[in-house]
């Protein structure tokens, strides 16, 4: 009789909790939401359709033309399309699940069970943050379990079909348990500060928030390429050689902080390459990954470093860390404004108003404008990326940049033809058409 009465209750509560137009005639913030989630994935698919058919074209852009073999861009031609009907078919998944757990009312029956859950485990159901944690670690379960089927396809399929695929099935899992195991460690208290924060923070709260998430990024840019980073890849130090020597040279001349040059095993995971640098002040790194080296040639590296040193003393890294604060206090404030409104919070299904589910609920109410934000912040990249490459060729780098651009383009198999509007929308960078076009203008301008 006391299950049947504590089930019956529960039910209660979970129908209580799911959205109902009979309970709720505000605003519609759920349909607004979902609506505006369906227009976006037909235009975004619209961009993918018109991006598919140019990457199935048979021949090169006039540019690339004599420059690129015929069997890179069949390799990349090939790879590029199994990626793209990939990505139709997880779109589609995402949109169907998405809209399925907001028009279902998942989300509220998520909460309530967690709350079921801390009860039944003697624990006070009424305390937010352990609630807010059982929920944070539901979703995580769910979303990891969602997802695994084709974050495994990606890798040992397309990834491995195409030759990229370096790690093992136990490594692919070793890497989820421990970045599992790091959410864990590192979560609580994240979201127990905010927790805090959002419920003592009064009028001040927009600053206090921005503020906490301010040092907890300087934080994490400190600690992660030290403590995080090398739990997954083993970073040494750069040989003494002729790469070494003409690397100091550079960043020596440019007045770069250089303080350690590390090589990282990349290609225990994939034959991907990449390159990059970190550190504050007076103490700066650069690691390069193990298949930069073996792609490249040294000066095409060493071009490929005068570009990413280009961003450094340009200061774009210095003015995208600020645009990021300012849009982090505007979101903060802009959640400031509608933590306490009680028809969002009951327009998703909830009857009460946790700090954690407001700020979910908010992200998802602003969605328009950060659609909008990061397509601004691909046009300022772009921009920043044309610059640094600019300021490679002003230091005489401009045919082995060239040749460094080409041959990694060439062995990461990256799509040859792209659309102008896909690649306006999604990119971050130029694509190697029109970087090796301004190269080349430039170039010769200075002839």
């Amino acid at each position: 009789m006391e299950s049947s009465a504590n089930l019956t209750a529960e039910q209660a509560l979970t129908d209580s909790l799911l959205p109902s137009s009979s309970a709720y005639s505000g605003f519609p913030y759920l349909e607004a939401v979902i609506g505006f989630m369906i227009c976006m994935y037909f235009f975004e698919t619209y961009l993918d359709l018109r991006q598919h058919k140019i990457l199935a074209l048979p021949t090169l852009p006039a540019t690339l033309k004599g420059v690129v073999s015929d069997e890179k861009f069949g390799k990349a031609r090939a790879y590029s399309l199994d990626k793209s009907r990939f990505h139709f078919v997880h779109a589609c998944f995402n949109i169907l699940e998405e809209g399925a757990i907001l028009s279902f009312g998942l989300l509220p029956y998520f909460w309530m069970k967690c709350g079921v859950l801390l009860e039944n485990w003697g624990f006070n159901p009424e305390n937010e943050i352990l609630r807010t944690l059982a929920f944070l670690g539901a979703t995580t379960v769910w979303t990891q379990v969602v997802e695994l089927p084709f974050s495994l396809y990606s890798t040992f399929v397309i990834e491995a079909r195409h030759g990229f695929n370096k790690q093992t099935v136990w490594l692919f899992f070793k890497d989820m348990i421990l970045a599992m195991l790091l959410m864990v460690v590192l979560g609580p208290p994240i979201v127990s500060a905010i927790i805090y924060l959002v419920q003592k923070g009064g009028p001040y709260l927009a600053l206090y928030l921005w503020g906490f998430m301010l040092v907890l990024s300087l934080g994490m840019m400190a600690i992660y390429p030290v403590l995080i980073a090398p739990l997954f890849n083993k970073f040494t130090p750069l040989p003494e050689g002729e790469l070494r020597a003409k690397i100091e040279k550079l960043a020596s001349s440019l007045k770069f902080p250089l303080k350690k040059l590390f090589v990282i095993d990349g290609s225990t995971r994939s034959s991907h390459s990449n390159a990059y640098m970190y550190g504050f002040f007076n103490s700066k790194r650069i690691v390069l990954y193990d298949t930069l080296i073996q792609q490249c040639k040294e000066e095409e590296v060493v071009a490929v470093l005068a570009h990413e040193l280009g961003h450094w003393q340009l200061s774009h890294t210095m003015y995208s860390f600020v645009a990021m604060q300012v849009l982090t206090l505007l979101q903060f404030g802009g959640y400031t404004l509608v933590r306490n409104s009680t028809d969002l919070f009951r327009s998703f299904g909830f009857s009460t108003q946790p700090v954690l589910i407001g700020l979910v609920l908010f992200q998802h109410t602003i969605m328009p404008l950060q659609h909008l934000v990061s397509f601004g912040l691909n046009l300022v990249s772009r921009a920043f990326e044309f610059q640094a490459d600019a300021f490679a060729r002003k230091l005489g780098y401009a045919d082995s940049l060239r040749g460094g651009l080409i041959k990694l383009q060439e062995e990461n198999l990256s799509a040859m033809n792209t659309d102008p509007w896909y690649s306006a929308y999604h990119y971050s960078h130029p694509p190697l058409v029109e970087r090796l076009q301004a190269l080349d203008k430039y170039t010769k301008k200075d002839e």
